[in-house]
């Protein structure tokens, strides 16, 4: 059971639909923990009719359709800047980083590229 977040706050903001992974919502939990304040969720699963995940060429294949991604409000450099470094720390595997969130995710690294990070 997470400390922090309710499995709620990570339901499709298009559908309601939500199939978020335990192991994510653990994971997410630890950064919490290590960040040291409080996340709002601003984007967590996302269905394969989301308007986002329709737009791509494989809908439903993204990484918030596998229910192991979340984008992260921020309001200042300092929070982005701790997400972000807490995340790598952790083992988050993704993190794409924009104005007002960031996103981290669990995706599965391979041999080539074990962690991918981009901005928005």
């Amino acid at each position: 059971m997470a400390k922090y977040f309710t499995r709620q706050e990570f339901a499709c903001q298009y559908t309601g639909n939500n199939e978020i992974q335990d192991k994510f919502i653990d994971k997410l939990d630890e950064l919490r923990e290590a960040c040291g304040f409080s996340f709002i969720i601003t984007s967590g699963y996302r269905d394969a009719t989301h308007p986002v995940e329709a737009k791509k060429a494989k809908p439903g294949t993204g990484t918030h359709a596998q229910g192991i991604a979340a984008d992260i409000k921020v309001n200042n450099g300092l929070q982005r800047f701790k997400i972000v470094e807490k995340a790598i720390a952790l083992g988050f595997t993704g993190v794409g980083v924009a104005r007002g969130f960031v996103h981290v995710d669990i995706r599965s690294p391979d041999d080539t590229t074990p962690f991918v990070m981009w901005t928005y």
